[in-house]
């Protein structure tokens, strides 16, 4: 949540209510073209037991939908990079085409005091899983989560000019359609004046 927050506003908002399941609409400058993306935040505790299948379900409905998939977790919780792995294997799942992007992220990187999970361990996932690894502060660094979500869009706009037989679901499965912009910057406003008191 506090990547999609730090990409779509360039801010740092330390207090946020994580994994919303709100979607965000968003033109992004690709090598020369704007393109039109939508990003979902997705619930992603696949390690709660009593709603377990409600969050499958809930992210199966994301999942059906998405090209490209960011699977964060933070340094300074190992639970949270245990998550990584069932995570994608429900993602596969439900896309089995493996050309289909997923890249882990670590975040929280300024907080080392408070580290875990060593960035070899999350390399070692990223290899094992056949992604792409990066690990990142989205509280000090702006460039970087623009950087991470740059590639997914490369990598997804590779995939769709591949081979016009990739054009499937774009016209079978339908994408949502209220992008949360305005309730982004309820929240922001909200988050501002909270730390203005």
């Amino acid at each position: 949540s506090a990547m999609i927050v730090r990409f779509l506003t360039k801010r740092f908002i330390g207090d946020y209510e994580p994994n919303t399941g709100n979607l965000y609409s968003r033109l992004v400058h690709l090598e020369g073209d704007h393109v039109a993306v939508q990003i979902q935040d997705t619930p992603g505790c696949i390690q709660v037991q009593e709603d377990c299948v409600q969050v499958l379900d809930s992210l199966s409905r994301c999942a059906k939908w998405a090209e490209g998939f960011l699977l964060v977790y933070s340094i300074t919780d190992y639970s949270s990079y245990q998550s990584v792995r069932p995570l994608y294997q429900h993602i596969r799942k439900v896309h089995p085409d493996a050309r289909t992007p997923v890249i882990i992220v670590g975040n929280k990187a300024d907080l080392l005091h408070a580290r875990q999970v060593q960035a070899k361990e999350g390399l070692q996932l990223a290899n094992d899983l056949g992604s792409l690894f990066l690990e990142i502060s989205t509280s000090d660094d702006s460039q970087g989560v623009c950087d991470v979500f740059q590639y997914l869009c490369k990598e997804v706009s590779k995939l769709q000019h591949a081979g016009s037989t990739d054009r499937r679901r774009s016209s079978i499965i339908p994408r949502p359609k209220s992008p949360n912009m305005q309730d982004l910057k309820r929240r922001f406003k909200q988050a501002l004046s909270s730390k203005v008191k």
